[in-house]
């Protein structure tokens, strides 16, 4: 798969991620990160390998993107999963005195 990282070109598969990434110790997640076989790695740590450029060329953005097209699953942890106390839902059904249920 053709993807633009940095405004440079890149021609990734999966297969391409997973030879790059073999042996490679994931560093400490603090912000986004990737799951490439069982392990879970930063963004900005997988496209500094991947693509051989410096992590100030390219956002997590762009890394994601291309993991994502590759069929990996991305994780940030400042997306918002909403309980079922705080759906709607819920809080409509708490306010007309049904159940609260989950």
């Amino acid at each position: 798969m053709r993807c633009v990282i940095a405004r440079y070109p890149f021609e990734l598969t999966r297969d391409t991620v997973l030879a790059s990434m073999k042996g490679v110790s994931p560093e400490p997640v603090v912000g986004q990160s990737v799951i490439i076989g069982r392990r879970t790695y930063p963004l900005m740590q997988v496209g500094q390998v991947v693509t051989g450029q410096d992590r100030r060329d390219f956002t997590p953005g762009e890394v994601r993107r291309a993991m994502m097209r590759l069929g990996f699953t991305c994780r940030d942890p400042h997306a918002e999963v909403p309980t079922p106390e705080g759906t709607p839902l819920a809080r409509a059904s708490a306010a007309l005195g049904g159940p609260t249920g989950g």
